[in-house]
């Protein structure tokens, strides 16, 4: 039997307990697929990030929601990064290439006078039209088809992993929400194994731009996500395609989510357009909590 070391982290917030929990497992290149699976199985964590060797850029992180894995996870890459700079395991070097299912992607460290910032690009922005039942999707999340906001469009979302972006008219619906998430694959036909990510332009802080949940895939193991980096960075995407259409090439956004749940954290996203084309980075922060073992 193996003891493996879990470190603890919590991101896009400065304060334990707050954001959105990630696992990291420094020793990915000692362990099999089905280890790391299980791994992220006994930890519990929405997702656990193991950095690993790659021959083609800077590390490697491959991400397990307890149930599968996915292609990319931003609060688990921000704890990766973290957990790797703090344990000596990256040079002073500020730039660097991550590999990941989703592609490669390009990092980027910023220290501040009291914190470390980590910018991910993402992936290129993609949606599709959701086509379902409007009625039938807001009873799934425990609200009213009268709860959207009628002028914007439900899509789907990715800049690495798909989401339904599900536009909602107010602020105090958020509170309201029951999620069910056993009927999405039904309900999303177009691809059923996206997650469901309803956001409004109310917020609580009012240095925010928008205000989300993010609730999980039934495929992933769990219900509820604190605090979404991937989704935060498609979030932004759709609000430069939809929402500031006709503003500057350039938009600065910070996301708000956790609020709810007592896990409130802020997602910083910037989206730049060149060419018709809409370039994504996110940015946040980290704190560590603690380590633990797990016996595998």
């Amino acid at each position: 039997m193996k003891r493996i070391k879990v470190l603890h982290y919590d991101a896009f917030s400065s304060k334990p307990d707050k954001g959105n929990p990630a696992g990291v497992i420094l020793n990915g290149d000692h362990l099999k697929e089905t280890e790391m699976q299980e791994l992220a199985r006994k930890a519990g964590f929405n997702e656990t990030a193991f950095p690993a060797h790659s021959d083609s850029a800077d590390f490697k992180i491959r991400y397990f929601t307890p149930g599968h894995e996915m292609d990319l996870c931003g609060h688990g890459t921000i704890a990766a990064v973290y957990a790797l700079k703090e344990n000596g395991l990256l040079n002073e070097e500020k730039e660097m290439i991550v590999e990941t299912n989703a592609g490669m992607l390009p990092i980027q460290l910023t220290t501040t006078s009291n914190e470390l910032l980590v910018t991910m690009r993402q992936a290129e922005p993609v949606f599709k039209p959701f086509k379902g039942s409007k009625a039938d999707l807001m009873a799934s999340i425990g609200l009213a088809e009268e709860d959207l906001a009628g002028d914007l469009p439900i899509q789907y979302g990715s800049t690495g992993n798909w989401t339904l972006l599900v536009p909602v008219k107010e602020l105090r619906a958020f509170e309201r929400m029951v999620p069910h998430n056993e009927r999405f694959p039904d309900l999303l036909k177009e691809i059923p194994k996206a997650s469901v990510h309803p956001f409004c332009l109310e917020t609580y802080d009012s240095a925010a731009h928008m205000h989300g949940r993010h609730f999980s895939s039934p495929f992933s193991g769990t219900v509820e996500d604190p605090v979404t980096g991937t989704a935060s960075g498609v979030m932004g995407a759709y609000y430069k395609k939809y929402i500031a259409k006709n503003e500057e090439t350039e938009i600065s956004l910070i996301i708000e989510q956790g609020n709810e749940i007592g896990k409130e954290g802020r997602v910083r996203v910037k989206v730049a357009q060149d060419h018709g084309r809409l370039h994504v980075e996110m940015t946040g922060n980290a704190v560590f909590v603690k380590e633990f073992e797990i016996a595998l």
